[in-house]
């Protein structure tokens, strides 16, 4: 049967190939470590108790109808004021536009500000940058970045491709790294994209900026967030912010997400929104807007949340530390933000106790899966290629102690390559 040529050319998820492969072993009764997905157990890491009343409350109240296109009112206020309380930013209600979650925020702003053809620049590895671009017909540009900037882009880097661009793409603390920008390099980014605009006629479209920080509020030691409208407030009428509660409040099914930025553009991307149907519950939305007000309540969870992902990243940092200083060909990235961690296993070329040479990445990963009972996620399900030997940890969906049993077992699996 005959389908539309977008459909035969979208690439599937390899993460989803991955889970295929935990999904066998389990059947088959084996117990498998996951750390694939970017999501929280929710009996481990439990949305805060207070959102929860609410919601329950909410729909006790028969809060079950439609909700507005670009969300409720009370809510967008909600969100207006955490914006100006967390990060001094001034956005009002009708510049703020509320989601089913962070994508639809994301695909809305590809089709509001991207025509087909259009070039749309971003890092690899980033998370479903180059999907979007199938989806939307754009140019991917993708710039490859480097582990000793932290897998984050520079300004050097970036400033070949943006000529003529439509978009440029970015997330800090990033899917998949959990590293982050620094100001000064965010500054130099900034800098690049003013003056990119500058050379732009009257009346031609400028180059935006998406700025993904649905991480923002997980950060971790010295580390700090920073966004490009606090660093250059020039950049408010071209910066198209994606946030919401999915992550800092381990909410990801509750499905709130918040989009802000220039009304305009934010107009347009509310119709989009609207026909995709793609609005958050309107309980949940109801609930939101309650909890988003109770600091003591927010912090307190911040605070609790941010200790024990810590706690299990930085673990497992320092076991491939250890690993490092062992011999094993391995290494690890300081964990900054979000709930990742970036490690290096660097066994391409290496053959398996039954006579398989590892090829790639993907290689290295399914042979933990079957020998340390681990599953990662290869750099190459971000858009690199299959040689870089780099990988995504997600730690939301474990404890601490399955952080500490797992390090052994991956010892064992890397010893016995030869």
């Amino acid at each position: 049967m005959s389908v539309s040529i977008l459909a035969q050319n979208l690439h599937g998820s390899e993460i989803i190939k991955i889970a295929g492969e935990i999904n066998e072993l389990k059947r088959q009764g084996q117990n498998i470590a996951n750390l694939t997905i970017g999501d929280f157990d929710s009996n481990i890491y439990p949305i805060p108790a207070g959102l929860k009343q609410a919601i329950v409350d909410a729909y006790a109240e028969n809060q079950t109808n439609y909700p507005p296109a670009d969300g409720m009112l009370n809510l967008r206020e909600s969100v207006s004021g955490f914006l100006k309380s967390r990060f001094g930013l001034e956005y009002a209600a009708n510049q703020i536009l509320i989601s089913g979650g962070s994508r639809p925020l994301i695909y809305s702003i590809y089709l509001a500000v991207v025509d087909p053809g259009d070039k749309v620049v971003f890092p690899a590895p980033s998370w479903n940058n180059n999907h979007y671009c199938d989806l939307t017909g754009a140019e991917a540009v993708i710039v490859p970045v480097r582990p000793e900037n932290n897998f984050m882009p520079t300004a050097d880097e970036l400033a070949p491709h943006i000529k003529g661009a439509a978009l440029l793409a970015l997330c800090s603390p990033l899917n998949p790294t959990g590293t982050m920008f620094t100001k000064k390099d965010l500054e130099e980014i900034c800098d690049l994209v003013i003056a990119e605009n500058k050379t732009r006629k009257a009346g031609e479209k400028p180059l935006y900026i998406l700025y993904d920080q649905i991480y923002s509020q997980l950060t971790f030691g010295v580390h700090q967030h920073y966004n490009p409208v606090t660093l250059r407030p020039e950049l408010k009428d071209v910066t198209i912010f994606v946030d919401g509660a999915s992550k800092c409040f381990a909410a990801t099914g509750v499905r709130v997400g918040w989009g802000f930025g220039p009304a305009e553009v934010i107009n347009h991307m509310k119709a989009i929104v609207g026909h995709m149907g793609a609005w958050a519950p309107k309980a949940e939305q109801v609930a939101m807007a309650k909890f988003l007000k109770q600091d003591d309540l927010v912090n307190g969870y911040l605070g609790e949340l941010k200790g024990n992902i810590q706690k299990s990243l930085t673990t497992l940092y320092e076991g491939f530390k250890q690993l490092k200083s062992e011999g094993f060909s391995v290494d690890a990235i300081e964990p900054m933000g979000a709930i990742y961690l970036t490690i290096k296993i660097d066994y391409a070329g290496k053959t398996t106790p039954d006579g398989t040479v590892l090829k790639t990445s993907a290689d290295i990963n399914f042979y933990l899966i079957k020998e340390a009972k681990v599953a990662f996620v290869p750099f190459s399900a971000f858009g690199t290629g299959d040689e870089i030997n780099w990988f995504r940890v997600s730690v939301g969906a474990s404890t601490l102690q399955d952080i500490v049993e797992l390090i052994p077992r991956i010892k064992e699996a890397l010893a016995k390559l030869v």
